[in-house]
């Protein structure tokens, strides 16, 4: 293998005073290796297999780009981008979906809060046939109550049959309870669901709003929110916001920092099934500017996995973005 190493300007004269066959009998390719020099060679080195490079056609022109070997800590960003790009999407397109359901099923507000109405009558209908099981049950244990304590004044045992029924109509207590609270979340969750729905159809309609582009605003938030992700709007802000990020995975994380260059902040792999591992990278979107995303790891088994499909989780996510935004500002 033969390696020349020109400057570039020698390069161009040397293409100038000789003929394009001579220069480029083969395929050649061009790369700047780890001492700034820029190497022209049929072949490429293994040493310089990883460096970036163009290849040129007999005429000397580029006909194809390698891009430099990303580093381990590179890939993890991309990783990290790629998984929220795709969790963007998702919320973007369930967005998208939840508008064209909500402006295809309701013709104006009144339609809205008549729905609403008739969905807290139904279910307030069905709590009070659960209040009445209880109420039915409640007063059986208070018959078979008084039954037992009429044969202990007769001072006689009380047959286990009767102890039996008591046990069970007890149960029956219980299980009475938990329907009642269980339809008490499901109206206040209907009603949240349904105040949220009037909002948002408000903002579709009154607003004169583009649906579709609406939908790709809100879902831009969503993520911001649900996902942990912060837009710095000057270099400045992005330098604070940085720094902030250290003290957001010190005071979140249960595993100590072991990666922190430019780009990334990561913290140790979970040791523990009650380990938390966060990392911060550094990002910049279609507009060009930089984002810090927050990723959450715990260990690979199912405790793990359950703890980072948990409330704690979702909490230490949405706050990210407010003690990054309060730090920046500072």
């Amino acid at each position: 293998m033969q390696t020349r190493i020109f400057s570039a300007s020698f390069f161009l004269v040397c293409f100038l005073c000789l003929s394009s066959q001579s220069v480029f009998a083969k395929k050649m390719y061009r790369w700047v290796n780890e001492k700034g020099e820029t190497v022209f060679s049929d072949q490429v080195p293994p040493e310089h297999a990883e460096l970036r490079r163009e290849s040129l056609n007999e005429k000397g022109r580029v006909v194809e780009v390698t891009e430099k070997a990303k580093t381990k800590e590179q890939q993890a960003i991309d990783d990290r981008l790629n998984a929220l790009k795709k969790a963007q999407e998702k919320i973007i397109a369930q967005q998208a979906a939840n508008d064209k359901v909500l402006l295809s099923t309701f013709r104006s507000l009144k339609d809205m809060e008549a729905s609403l109405y008739t969905t807290m009558q139904s279910l307030d209908a069905q709590r009070n046939v659960a209040q009445g099981n209880l109420k039915r049950v409640e007063d059986q244990l208070g018959s078979q109550q008084k039954k037992a304590a009429e044969l202990e004044r007769n001072g006689k045992k009380i047959p286990k049959n009767l102890l039996d029924e008591i046990k069970q109509t007890e149960v029956q207590i219980q299980a009475a309870y938990a329907e009642i609270n269980k339809q008490i979340e499901k109206k206040n969750r209907a009603k949240a669901e349904f105040e949220a729905n009037i909002e948002r159809f408000k903002f579709l309609t009154q607003n004169n709003a583009d649906p579709s582009k609406a939908s790709d605003n809100i879902a831009q938030n969503k993520v911001a929110n649900e996902i942990g992700l912060y837009t710095c709007e000057t270099d400045a802000l992005c330098a604070k916001a940085w720094a902030a990020a250290h003290d957001f995975i010190n005071t979140h994380a249960t595993t100590p920092i072991d990666t922190d260059t430019d780009k990334l902040i990561m913290g140790r792999a979970p040791a523990t099934d009650s380990d938390l591992s966060l990392s911060v990278s550094k990002i910049e979107d279609e507009d060009k500017k930089q984002q810090l995303f927050l990723d959450i790891h715990c260990r690979e088994s199912s405790l793990g996995t359950e703890l980072c499909a948990s409330q704690k989780v979702r909490d230490i996510r949405s706050a990210f973005r407010p003690f990054i935004e309060a730090a920046a500002v500072k």
